[in-house]
Formats: structure tokens, sequence, C-alpha cells
């Protein structure tokens, strides 16, 4: 059997350090649940850990929430489809937008709810992912303002999500030009500068935010401590919320090479044969853990030497090289892992999911 472990006091060190750090920078922030793919265990940990705000980019996620503390703040954060403005409007309480015929089926959506519903205007600043192009924002902005149940809360933007553009204190001082213009234009107060995601933590760390961002949205550096610039763990942080245990259910010796005629595998593979290993062997795991579940090249052995060879679709292949005594069947592998490991385990229905510590 294979399970995934969420450390509650691990979380905690990290979702207290984050507060602590962001209150001292007076920035407002909320918890991205994505990751989560709505397990309801695991988000009531978020909520008991004094949670106000939550963003999640599921419809469905963001009603679980509600389910559990409708006093939450919900934010759904990428651009909604037309066919789900109703339940969208229904569940989020805010939503990041950056198209104008989306935000009208939103304001008629929210007449008809009877509710003001709160939107973040998304700028282009490089990545090429969602945004309005900074040349149409005035317009854009002159149109906005006149949909009935609509307020405008925020001026926001994603960087490094998509081609991996960073952020800069350049691109985020223009993000608070673009708040401070509209302002002055319209004669509107926008309340936040949306521009933090975990790759912006740094710059707040190193005092290179500029004073008009106030308003962060965290997921990753929340789960893994990670330092998005350095990709290393920040100092008072924690890397291992999360961690896969795997039962092995096979362990043999075997050759280094199969033997036969070789063809693409079901993954389209075909396997290049180092003639040196010819006639050498090694001990070989077979753990209850596939490629249905998780890519192995986000996983990261914890707590001995050995190596994921390969995998198919419900079995992955560790090398546990030339010891025959380190394991046996019925044992357990434990695996650190990277930000879309855990997201693809949370997603699978096959893999158990625990609270510890």
């Amino acid at each position: 059997m294979a399970y995934l472990t969420l450390n509650r006091s691990k979380l905690k060190q990290n979702f207290e350090f984050l507060k602590d750090t962001f209150s001292k920078s007076k920035i407002s922030w909320g918890v991205v649940s994505k990751l989560l793919c709505g397990n309801r265990l695991f988000l009531q940990e978020l909520i008991d850990l004094g949670v106000k705000e939550i963003h999640d980019s599921r419809i469905s996620n963001l009603a679980m929430i509600k389910s559990l503390n409708p006093d939450i703040q919900t934010v759904y954060i990428k651009p909604v489809s037309k066919r789900n403005v109703g339940k969208m409007v229904q569940f989020a309480d805010v939503s990041l937008n950056s198209e104008l015929d989306t935000i009208g089926w939103i304001s008629q959506e929210a007449v008809e709810q009877n509710k003001t519903h709160k939107i973040i205007i998304m700028v282009e600043t490089g990545d090429l992912r969602e945004g309005v192009m900074g040349e149409r924002l005035v317009e854009f902005y002159s149109q906005v303002f006149q949909l009935p149940n609509i307020e405008v809360i925020g001026l926001g933007t994603n960087l490094n999500c998509l081609n991996g553009v960073m952020p800069s204190t350049d691109k985020l001082i223009q993000l608070s030009l673009y708040k401070q213009i509209i302002e002055l234009k319209f004669n509107k107060k926008i309340p936040w500068v949306s521009a933090g995601t975990s790759v912006t933590i740094p710059l707040m760390l190193t005092q290179q935010l500029p004073r008009g961002v106030n308003h962060f949205r965290v997921g990753e550096t929340l789960y893994f401590g990670v330092d998005l610039f350095g990709e290393k763990v920040i100092e008072g942080m924690n890397g291992e919320v999360f961690e896969l245990h795997a039962e092995i259910i096979e362990m043999q010796e075997k050759p280094l090479l199969p033997v036969g005629n070789l063809a693409a595998n079901p993954q389209g593979e075909t396997i290049e044969i180092d003639e040196s290993l010819y006639g050498k062997s090694s001990f070989r795991a077979i753990i209850d853990i596939g490629l249905l579940d998780v890519d192995p090249k986000y996983l990261i052995p914890i707590d001995g030497d050995y190596e994921i060879l390969g995998g198919s679709s419900d079995m992955l292949i560790i090398n546990l090289g030339e010891n025959p005594n380190a394991y046996k069947v019925g044992d357990t592998l434990n695996f650190d892992m990277k930000y879309m490991g855990a997201l693809s385990l949370l997603n699978s229905n096959y893999i158990d999911k625990k609270v510890i510590g």
C-alpha cells in the first residue's frame, strides 16, 4: 500500500513563519490550496491553522472550503469559463479576471444571485499567461467600472508560471504605477496590488519588494518552505511537510540489462543498451505505486542509497544496488517530492492520505 502524509506541525511551522513575515511587512495574503486537490482532511488542516483567505483553481474545491467554513474568503484564481460562471459566483467571493466579456457575465450572474462579486484584474507583465496588456488597461478599467455588482479590489499579475519569467523590482513597480494611474483617472480606490506569489517571497525577504505591493497568493512556499530563486529551503521553514511511503511488493536479484528483442515500451521509450553492464546484476525492488500516480522524476529518495530505474502504470522499479539485506518484501521506501509530484499524488484516488505530527 502507498500513502501520502501531511505533517501537521511542519505545516504549522511554515504557516507561522509566513504569517509573521507578512505581518511585519503589513501585507495581506491568502493560501493557495490547489495542490491539495480538494482533499477534505488536508483542507481542514489549513482552516485549523487560522487561514482567513483561500485561493483555488477548481470551483469544486472552493465549494468544499465553503462547506467546511463559510466565513473564509474564497478566491478563484484562473479565468472562468462561461458555462461555469454561475457556480463560480456561488462559491467564490473573489476572482482573477482579464476578459471584459467574462466580467460582464460575472456581473449578470452576481445581479441574479443578489451578490457583489469582487475581482482582481490581471495584468500581463511578461510571462505571457493570463493578463491584460498594459496599453489597454485604462480603457479596460473604464468599462469594468460601469458594471453592476462588481467591485474591483485589486490589480494582479502572475510571473514564472508559464515561461519562467522571474519577478523583479522593476516589473512590480510598473504594476504599482498602473494602480496609481487608474486610481487618479477614475477617482476610485483599488486596495490591492496582488503581485506576490511564492516566487516573489525572496524579494520581500531581501527588502527588494516595492512598497505598493500589498497582497500575496502563496502555495508552494507554504507546503515546501522553498525559496524559488535559490531553489533551497528558506531558513526558519521546513521542506518536509509531505512524504510518500510506498511498500516493496517484490525484491529479486536481476540482470542490469533486459534480455530479448527490444521495442518501444508503453510510454513510447526505447531503452538504450550500455554494453558494459552485460553479465552484471543488482537487487531490484518493485514498489506499489506507478506512473498513473506520479512521474518518478519528481520523487526524491529519503532514507537510502537507491535510485528509481523506471516504471509502468502501477509499479516503479528501484535499484537497491548490491546489498540484499537492506530491505525485504513488505518494507516501506520513503520519498520527498517536488511540487508537481505532490500535485499528482494528491490528485490520485489510489493513494491514501494521512495527517501525522
